[in-house]
């Protein structure tokens, strides 16, 4: 029973201590003018559905839940959107070659007719963020038009 104690107090002492390094936040006041849904004439529902499910991992400016705050979960936040930021930027739209923009829409389509993204992680939490059938249609069908155009 000692060891028990002495390790949730271990524990305890280190969870607060994390606390104290906290992460550097993914947001801006500013959509800049490099942004995908500035630069493209997207449908106000696709906007929609790309600002509600994409952005917050693949934008400059991300919408953070309640528990963003606490380590290690923000650490964990930080990875992730670091990570989705690397590998596409809607807010960074402009400064891709055609190439890699067609290259980009591919795997957009690709990703969403798996069901790949939103990641099952992400739509946990937030709900609104899963593609219906309807919304799947709809922005997969955007997407090949966009995609064909820069073709």
């Amino acid at each position: 029973m000692k060891i028990f104690k002495i390790i949730t107090a271990v524990l305890l002492v280190g969870f607060l201590g994390i606390q104290f390094f906290p992460t550097t936040q993914n947001e801006s006041d500013t959509v800049p003018i490099t942004d995908f849904v500035l630069v493209n004439t997207v449908p106000k529902s696709v906007k929609e559905k790309l600002e509600i499910s994409c952005y917050d991992c693949h934008s400059n400016n991300t919408q953070y839940p309640w528990y963003n705050k606490m380590q290690p979960v923000a650490w964990f936040l930080k990875d992730h959107i670091k990570k989705g930021k690397e590998e596409l930027n809607f807010n960074e739209w402009t400064t891709y070659s055609n190439r890699r923009k067609v290259s980009k829409l591919r795997s957009i389509i690709k990703q969403i007719e798996s069901a790949e993204m939103p990641l099952y992680s992400y739509t946990l939490v937030h709900r609104e963020a899963i593609f219906s059938e309807e919304d799947k249609l709809m922005v997969i069908n955007y997407m090949k038009s966009l995609k064909d155009s820069i073709e």
